[in-house]
């Protein structure tokens, strides 16, 4: 082989090595892209998270897949993805759970703050106090008054210990210096009916669910549960309004597991804000009582960062335990 055409082969081969380092990310994604749900089919993160998969897909070309990894509390899902492959083709659907399990189990074989990077926070839903209308309080302030005169006599209903609902309640009782009776179940299924007859008499919920309840008159909405009204229900005061600094919120998000490239979770970030930001996703989710966001990655550490430490110390001043 003679001196030029090995020179040549070099640099040929050094050219395709160059190219082929920077593929991953300059092609990215050149396949499907699966979007990890910790929770079952049909429920309303899967419904929102299908409407930004559409998007994603026609912005990139590829298909964005969502596949339901449910069970332990979300924490399978999130096991799953923190050992994924970091390389942008495999990410999770977070809400609200993701920032309660790091304090609420034991020996979890993940950390949230340090095995994910955040790609963008989605959304946030608007949550109300809702009540029984046969509940002797018609408002927030009659709530809080008959709480005070009547300590653990109201049954507040939540999905299971350390569900958003529940800690929601801590959160408002505790900074109201009032006591009530938790009832936890297992599904809504079997929540809504017992609220509606009045077996319990109060709870936390979305303004998406809670609303047809509402709007018939079987459920009383007594507060906005997050620090903004809402255009859903006019008039309704926000519990921040009484309680500074209340805010207890659902939410949606994407994280991907740590040591994907800043390039891939960037260019995924720019994505997923556009998709937040398209009339129709946010006429469809903001009819539905949320508030879109299509934050930064930065942004969106931040919110887990100061979501994370706020529910610990909620588990941790509570002696808050799984099987209480």
């Amino acid at each position: 082989m003679s001196r030029t055409v090995r020179t040549a082969l070099s640099s040929m081969l050094v050219f395709c090595g160059a190219a082929w380092a920077q593929d991953p990310v300059s092609v990215y994604p050149s396949k499907n892209v699966v979007l990890i749900d910790a929770q079952a089919p049909g429920g309303p993160a899967d419904l929102e998270a299908r409407l930004y998969a559409k998007k994603m897909s026609g912005y990139f070309g590829q298909n964005f897949i969502i596949d339901s990894k449910p069970g332990a509390g979300t924490t399978i899902a999130s096991a799953y993805v923190a050992r994924a492959k970091p390389d942008g083709y495999t990410l999770q659907i977070v809400t609200g759970s993701f920032t309660i399990f790091p304090a609420l189990y034991n020996n979890l074989s993940f950390d949230t703050l340090k095995d994910f990077a955040p790609v963008s926070l989605m959304s946030q839903r608007t949550t109300v106090l809702i009540s029984h209308p046969g509940f002797p309080a018609r408002n927030f302030e009659e709530y809080i008054a008959y709480a005070r005169a009547n300590p653990r006599k109201i049954n507040f209903s939540a999905l299971g210990v350390g569900s958003g609902a529940h800690l929601g309640g801590v959160w408002l009782h505790g900074a109201t210096k009032t006591q009530v009776t938790f009832i936890h179940y297992k599904g809504a299924s079997l929540q809504t009916p017992d609220l509606v007859a009045g077996r319990v008499d109060a709870t936390f919920g979305s303004a998406l669910s809670a609303f047809p309840l509402i709007k018939s008159g079987k459920v009383r909405v007594l507060a906005i549960g997050n620090d903004r009204r809402s255009n859903l229900l006019p008039g309704v005061p926000t519990i921040s309004e009484y309680v500074p600094g209340f805010n207890y919120l659902a939410w949606l998000g994407f994280v991907a597991p740590a040591g994907t490239p800043a390039a891939v979770i960037n260019k995924l970030s720019e994505g997923f804000a556009r998709a937040a930001r398209e009339p129709d996703v946010a006429a469809t989710l903001e009819g539905e009582g949320s508030i879109m966001i299509g934050s930064t990655p930065a942004q969106f550490r931040q919110f887990l960062v100061t979501d994370t430490e706020r529910n610990r110390k909620l588990i941790q001043d509570n002696a808050i335990r799984l099987g209480d």
